[in-house]
């Protein structure tokens, strides 16, 4: 086995990694996922927590997960503690398609409820796919308190990692029917409806927790009314 620190044979191709083109980097990213050289290692994961666009990061994850898995783990979970967001995100993308569930108990409360956006959708995607069957009820309880977060994207996210769960969200979602909170209330409903119906439409509900934001129950309701 190549030791993780072997300089790469071809240093054309490492400069290729941060070139100004995305185009050159997306090339050099699939490059090295067909060489699949563990020597790379250390390239892709830092080249993860900097790459600005979206298809060329898509493609160094691909690169890592041709790499042998007891290299690339390790390696992935220190970067869950990174202070670079992105670096964060990324790892926690790349460990969700590697699939060790090993790394389960890596994937921490802090993660599941970062500030930063993406790393805790990416936290929330990975946890479903790593999550043992006897932590599923936890793992909801966690998602669940996170009910009412965020714009749509981050909303869908969180509805579909819950719905991933099956049905032993149910309870959290009648506690979250409950909330005192109205947009908490509508985004339980959009989940429940997309747990009944994959298929559903997830905006009207959505769109109700904006115009109750935005006016207050009492005068959505009333507008609401109104429409009728």
């Amino acid at each position: 086995m190549v030791p993780i620190n072997t300089p790469h044979k071809n240093p054309n191709l490492l400069e290729a990694l941060s070139a100004a083109n995305s185009s050159v980097r997306l090339q050099a990213a699939l490059a090295t996922g067909t060489d699949a050289d563990p020597g790379l290692l250390e390239t892709l994961v830092a080249r993860c927590a900097v790459e600005p666009d979206f298809f060329v990061r898509d493609m160094l994850t691909w690169a890592l997960t041709r790499l042998p898995a007891e290299l690339t783990v390790p390696r992935l979970v220190v970067e869950l503690r990174s202070g670079r967001a992105q670096a964060r995100s990324q790892a926690l993308h790349t460990l969700s398609k590697i699939g060790d569930a090993s790394v389960w108990p890596e994937i921490s409360r802090s993660l599941l409820r970062d500030a930063d956006d993406e790393v805790a959708r990416s936290a929330w995607r990975a946890a479903v796919v790593l999550v043992p069957e006897v932590e599923k009820p936890a793992l909801a309880e966690d998602l669940a308190a996170q009910l009412g977060r965020g714009d749509r994207n981050v909303k869908l996210s969180l509805s579909r990692a819950l719905v991933a769960l099956g049905d032993v969200i149910e309870p959290m979602l009648l506690t979250a029917l409950a909330s005192a909170d109205p947009v908490v209330r509508a985004h339980a409903r959009a989940t429940e409806r997309l747990l009944r119906d994959p298929e559903a439409a997830f905006d009207p509900a959505v769109d109700e927790a904006k115009r109750i934001a935005a006016l207050g129950p009492e005068r959505a309701a009333e507008v609401a009314g109104a429409d009728r």
